[in-house]
């Protein structure tokens, strides 16, 4: 059995869930505290992909990323069929999970208890850092779960700016593809099952944080 496919699919999930973390949360910060016309649009394009077909994301990141796309035409960096791309796909798709999860745990928190913390003399930022996260870290640690979950499943956007390269970008759901193809059905069951597991592990974690 060859373990290379779900070593990268560890590596993806691992760099992909810093990446949901630091966005997402920044970005559900922005929706919850913000009541610009611009939340709307934001909060619009970052749900995307959730009812888009995963081609139809994985086209819109093969513009954005490829030679003629505004990562390669600022930088010189081409990244398409590189496992850095299975990360950025990854993300995409999983951090509407991570935002709304996030949102609605911050939107949970009492007014009060911040108006009380800004009365006692701390900025902004300390009562974001010591009182409204705090408060709101349930929800948001919930969202990191699912997302880290729906990044290491990922799929169609991974294959279309990844590509399937055994030993490069092939994840692990990319190899049960592959097996499945050649009727190596061993080697598909070994990983289905070990995806399961996992899945599993996150959907538990997810249920009891929030029964806490």
């Amino acid at each position: 059995m060859n373990w290379s496919p779900i070593f990268l699919s560890i590596q993806v999930t691992l760099v992909a869930t810093l990446g949901i973390f630091a966005i997402g949360l920044a970005l559900a910060l922005f929706l919850a505290r913000t009541k610009t016309r611009a939340k709307i649009l934001i909060e619009l394009l970052v749900n995307l992909p959730l009812v888009l077909p995963p081609s139809v994301v994985g086209y819109y990141l093969l513009i954005t990323l490829g030679r003629n796309g505004i990562i390669f035409q600022l930088f010189n960096l081409n990244l398409l069929f590189t496992w850095q791309a299975a990360v950025i796909a990854s993300m995409v798709v999983a951090m509407p999970l991570m935002v709304q999860s996030a949102k609605a745990a911050l939107e949970g928190v009492d007014p009060a208890l911040e108006n009380a913390a800004r009365t006692l003399g701390l900025t902004e930022w300390q009562v974001i850092a010591r009182v409204t996260l705090p408060l709101a870290r349930r929800g948001i640690i919930a969202g990191l779960v699912l997302g880290s979950a729906r990044a290491l499943g990922e799929f169609g956007a991974t294959l279309m700016i990844g590509g399937n390269i055994p030993g490069v970008t092939q994840t692990a759901p990319l190899a049960i593809y592959d097996a499945v193809q050649a009727g190596r059905f061993a080697d598909a069951s070994f990983l289905v099952f070990i995806l399961t597991v996992l899945a599993l592990l996150s959907l538990i974690a997810v249920n009891r944080m929030q029964r806490g």
